[in-house]
């Protein structure tokens, strides 16, 4: 394990629920963490890997002004047992997130379907040996429109247009899970994929006031001079995207996954949030 320690001064919203939290913790204890997933859509560019991200508006209850990948919680439709599939199934997925299949089914359903709302992405085909291109136009809105509004599931609107989810465009990535000071926690699968050919990220969110692809080194420097924030899953994730040689050779690592969850911790000289990374 490699130990990281993050301070948070440079959050002052992420230090007051902190300092909240360390004078009078909930007697009921931690909030129990809700299942979700994030992708990292990553590409290359001409001064290396670049990764698709969103700065969350200032008005989310959860890290807000926070630079952050699509992806958001598992929603209960996302469980639906005749979801059109291809790739790896729902049984290898269990085996490689260390979960059952129904919470594997649920969660690469999430990273498909929470990316397709926020980015209009969609990693879906008409077989396992394609992909849908464009998927901009006018009557693509409104599918994204239906499953943000929950009026149709992710399995409703594949079966619509003939398509299968395509979870074999997935990498695995990492498993962090929200610090127990924090009122709303996740329990957050990473994932990475390409954008298909065809497809465009797009701003299309109520959630974020900026979205576009970015440079990973110009982020992190960002992060360190305080004018960008990034909780500690985001800062390891993209200081990995910096690493890469190429967006297929980070798509298809296969890096040491373990749950990751941060402690708040006192060190003397101001709080931090500490994570045991794998190596």
């Amino acid at each position: 394990m490699v130990i990281r320690e993050f301070p948070i001064a440079d959050s002052p919203s992420l230090r007051a629920r902190a300092d909240a939290w360390l004078a009078s913790p909930d007697p009921a204890g931690p909030v129990v963490p809700k299942r979700a997933a994030t992708v990292m859509f990553v590409r290359d560019g001409d001064a290396g890997v670049e990764v698709f991200m969103l700065r969350r508006v200032a008005t989310m209850e959860f890290a807000p002004r926070m630079m952050v990948f699509p992806g958001g919680g598992v929603d209960p439709r996302d469980a639906d047992a005749a979801l059109p599939w291809a790739g790896p199934s729902p049984a290898e997925w269990a085996a490689l997130l260390e979960v059952d299949e129904p919470t594997a089914r649920v969660l690469v359903a999430a990273a498909v379907r929470e990316v397709f709302e926020e980015s209009g992405v969609l990693l879906a085909g008409r077989s396992a040996d394609e992909v849908v291109s464009d998927v901009s136009g006018e009557h693509w809105h409104e599918q994204r429109r239906r499953l943000l509004d929950r009026e149709a599931s992710l399995s409703e609107v594949l079966e619509e247009h003939g398509l299968v989810l395509r979870s074999d465009l997935l990498g695995y990535r990492a498993h962090w899970i929200t610090p127990e000071f924090e009122a709303r926690r996740y329990d957050t699968r990473f994932f990475s994929a390409a954008v298909p050919e065809g497809q465009r990220a797009d701003d299309d969110t109520t959630e974020a006031d900026v979205a576009d692809w970015v440079r990973p080194a110009e982020l992190l420097q960002a992060w360190r001079d305080g004018q960008a924030l990034m909780l500690p899953p985001t800062v390891v994730a993209v200081e990995e995207v910096a690493a890469a040689t190429s967006a297929a050779g980070f798509i298809a690592e296969t890096p040491v996954i373990a749950p990751v969850q941060p402690e708040l911790v006192d060190t003397g000289d101001g709080l931090v949030m500490r994570a045991d990374l794998p190596r």
